[in-house]
């Protein structure tokens, strides 16, 4: 019978193996890796708001994939005074109608959505994001679903919660958000659509703006389907609401 050689007696006595090892080393250097990108990026977002609460934010992920694809972009940042209140009151009405009121998430409305879902499985999610979600989403991260972006999307709409005024957070949702056909921001879209500057737009221009939110590209604001026409006629009425309430006290 031949006997074990070195490296075999070696092994039994305790030693894990060599592709073992390998994996160790591997996985050992990974952790290191990640926990270093976390220490590097985790503060960016926070300088970044830092310094764009006071300054204009000249773009964001999205415009500079649409850029990248040469796609056409117009969007100019204006200050919250040179955007209609009407505009202001239609969005809040449409899109969270507790932006004053909740610090980032509105967990009633996701409540609600996951409710509706279960009850009716089939139809997509609906959606439940605030206006604080989306200004993160729209400042950080590219148009890309995932469990991963949602996760970073959480994260960063505590730190935009923290560090910025609501009323910040509304200009840059106006200035910043996709109203189709590449035109970011209210400034844009109102020029685009009607002709006019966004602190000119009446009550049904800016209740047509908000109304076409969910899907710029396919609806119109300048001449409405039905749908947009009847969506915009509840969205003027609500804006009113919105002032009477005093749902939009924390951006006045």
């Amino acid at each position: 019978m031949s006997r074990p050689t070195t490296a075999s007696r070696t092994q039994s006595r305790g030693s894990p193996p060599r592709g073992t090892r390998k994996s160790g080393r591997w996985q050992h250097w990974t952790r290191r890796a990640i926990v270093v990108l976390l220490i590097v990026l985790l503060p960016l977002p926070v300088s970044h708001l830092l310094i764009f609460r006071f300054v204009p934010v000249p773009i964001t992920p999205e415009i500079v994939l649409k850029l990248l694809t040469f796609q056409p972009v117009h969007q100019r940042w204006v200050p919250f005074a040179a955007i209609s209140p009407n505009l202001a009151r239609a969005v809040l009405a449409s899109e969270d109608e507790n932006f004053c009121r909740h610090h980032g998430f509105d967990w009633k409305s996701i409540d609600d959505a996951l409710k509706s879902h279960k009850r009716h499985p089939h139809k997509p999610l609906r959606g439940a994001s605030t206006i604080s979600q989306q200004t993160a989403r729209t400042l950080f991260l590219l148009p890309v679903r995932s469990w991963v972006r949602k996760g970073l999307e959480a994260y960063l709409t505590v730190l935009v919660e923290a560090l910025w005024p609501k009323k910040r957070i509304l200009t840059a949702y106006l200035d910043l958000v996709d109203w189709g056909h590449g035109n970011y921001g209210a400034e844009a879209a109102a020029e685009a659509y009607f002709h006019r500057s966004a602190s000119n737009l009446s009550p049904d221009q800016a209740a047509r703006l908000a109304a076409i939110l969910p899907n710029p590209d396919e609806w119109r604001a300048a001449h409405p389907g039905p749908y947009v026409e009847t969506r915009s006629g509840k969205l003027v009425s609500r804006s009113e609401d919105v002032t009477r309430d005093g749902l939009d006290k924390c951006v006045r």
